[in-house]
């Protein structure tokens, strides 16, 4: 019976070394003990290498820059980007006039000093504005804000005769009326309920409305400009300094490239039809239809090809722009006038003597020129408060920006406008509202405008600077003889959140109230 079921039994052959199966690789889970120990070994030689290798490389990056010794392995410094702090930013400001970080193993270089800052705006040779890492994604690589060289000066040329002082009368007729429009819905909701209400919300959709309706006119239906302003937060919260820079669905990029695309269908879609507007012979009531016009003019020598798709595309980025730096800008005038009594009531004073006590008249482009002080006063708030501390460019080569120091290719250059913009030297008592600074052509504010980079310098520096000042001072002079508005004032009035750019951590809580016509 034994030698029966022997005989039976089957059997698992040795394959010889010239078989297949010899090369078959078996689980380190087989392996003898000693084996195991050898693969773990090796994967921990082989780890510890590259972190070695991780911080050699930015101790050899960094050299003399004040900055960590060492990197966090992987991550550096990205815990700290995440939620990043006004206070965290001047502790690595104040380290030196260039101090070093990484992220991700993206190194970075920040400049804090004026001269600095200025030497890597003006230098399209060695940087190119990257914003963030995901802008890209989001605004789309060909987009004009990251041409360089001659295509982008050739562009910024047609795109200034958007903001010609021509232009501007057509565009302040549509701030004013949607101004009032806005204040008006804010005394009714506050009839409604007078307790404080913070204003990011409100400010963020007055602004949007405004610029949908400047630069597309009424080719864009309420619904349509509704769904792109419901859908621009994802757009803001993605263009953070730092995000999960994969474009998986549920991320803030993702969502954001989703709310381009809602976008983009209205704004091809007024590009085409401002097209056909001047065609048949209107008169431009919008910037889209201003630049189709400005095409058509016998002495115009630019480019005239333009898609639809690159007209929305530069309203688009247009649309970034005033969305989120104008908010900020037009909250904390609101936060600062009423922080600021004194202030506001010298606004109200030359508002009411430009305006012939007419507080229904619409503004005009000769009314604001009469306006010097509220002019000073937009300039100084955004001064105290910038709506944009820093601007993210990366080396296209080797940059050699001091003479023992050059930043290496491909690494992120980030020129700081907060110190400028405080330096006690140009601007005495710097943290604190002075208008008046402004009013004295003699004063060292003035006297040194290379430190007033609110809105950067260089081929890059915004184009809408006329546009920007302009509707934040509408709104403000407008809400000064309509409305009255109290602060309620938090711990966290004076705290900065930066949310691409910055806004009161408490989102100023605000109450208004119908103001008496003189």
């Amino acid at each position: 019976m034994a030698s029966l079921l022997r005989h039976y039994s089957p059997s698992v052959p040795t394959p010889s070394p010239s078989s297949p199966l010899a090369n078959i690789p078996v689980p380190s889970f087989f392996l003898p003990a000693s084996n195991q120990a050898t693969w773990l070994y090796t994967t921990l030689a082989i780890v510890g290498a590259l972190l070695v290798l991780e911080q050699s490389v930015y101790r050899y990056k960094k050299k003399h820059l004040p900055g960590a010794t060492w990197t966090i392995p992987i991550i550096g410094k990205f815990a700290d980007s995440m939620k990043p702090t006004m206070e965290g930013y001047m502790a690595q400001w104040n380290s030196g006039v260039l101090s070093a970080v990484s992220v991700f193993n993206i190194f970075i270089v920040m400049a804090s000093s004026n001269e600095y800052s200025r030497k890597i705006l003006n230098s399209p040779n060695h940087a190119e504005p990257c914003l963030v890492h995901s802008a890209k994604a989001v605004l789309m690589p060909d987009n004009w804000v990251f041409l360089t060289g001659k295509i982008h000066v050739e562009y910024r040329r047609v795109l200034n005769t958007l903001f010609t002082r021509k232009a501007l009368s057509i565009y302040i007729s549509i701030q004013d009326a949607i101004t009032r429009k806005h204040l008006n819905q804010w005394l009714a909701d506050a009839a409604k309920d007078p307790s404080p209400k913070s204003i990011m919300k409100t400010a963020r959709e007055l602004n949007m409305h405004t610029s949908l309706r400047v630069f597309c006119g009424n080719h864009i239906p309420e619904e349509g400009a509704a769904e792109i302003s419901q859908k621009y937060w994802d757009i803001t919260r993605a263009l953070e300094l730092v995000n999960f820079p994969l474009a998986l669905p549920g991320t803030k990029v993702y969502k954001a490239i989703q709310a381009r695309k809602a976008a983009f269908k209205w704004l091809e879609m007024a590009a085409a039809k401002s097209k056909i507007a001047i065609a048949e012979g209107a008169e431009p009531e919008c910037m889209l239809e201003q630049w189709v016009k400005e095409m058509q003019a016998p002495g115009y020598k630019g480019r005239k090809d333009f898609s639809d798709r690159e007209m929305a595309m530069v309203v688009f980025s247009f649309l970034f722009a005033s969305q989120d730096a104008m908010s900020s800008g037009l909250i904390y005038g609101f936060q600062h006038l009423a922080d600021h009594p004194e202030l506001l009531a010298n606004i109200r004073e030359e508002q009411y003597r430009v305006r012939g006590n007419d507080v229904d008249k619409p503004l005009t482009l000769e009314m604001l020129d009469e306006m010097p002080y509220l002019k000073a006063f937009v300039k100084e708030s955004m001064r105290v408060k910038p709506p944009v501390t820093m601007v993210p460019y990366r080396t296209t080569k080797p940059f050699p920006i001091t003479p023992d120091y050059t930043v290496p290719a491909s690494s992120m250059v980030i020129p700081s406008f907060y110190n400028s913009l405080h330096d006690p030297e140009v601007y005495p008592d710097h943290d604190n509202l002075i208008p008046q600074r402004w009013l004295d052509p003699n004063s060292s504010a003035n006297s040194n405008p290379q430190n007033y980079l609110v809105f950067g310098s260089g081929p890059h520096k915004c184009i809408g600077i006329e546009y920007a000042l302009m509707n934040i001072a509408l709104v403000l002079a407008t809400a000064s003889v309509l409305t009255n508005w109290e602060h309620q004032l938090t711990p966290e009035s004076d705290k900065v959140q930066i949310i691409a750019t910055i806004f009161p951590k408490d989102g100023c809580l605000l109450k208004f109230s119908p103001r008496p016509k003189p």
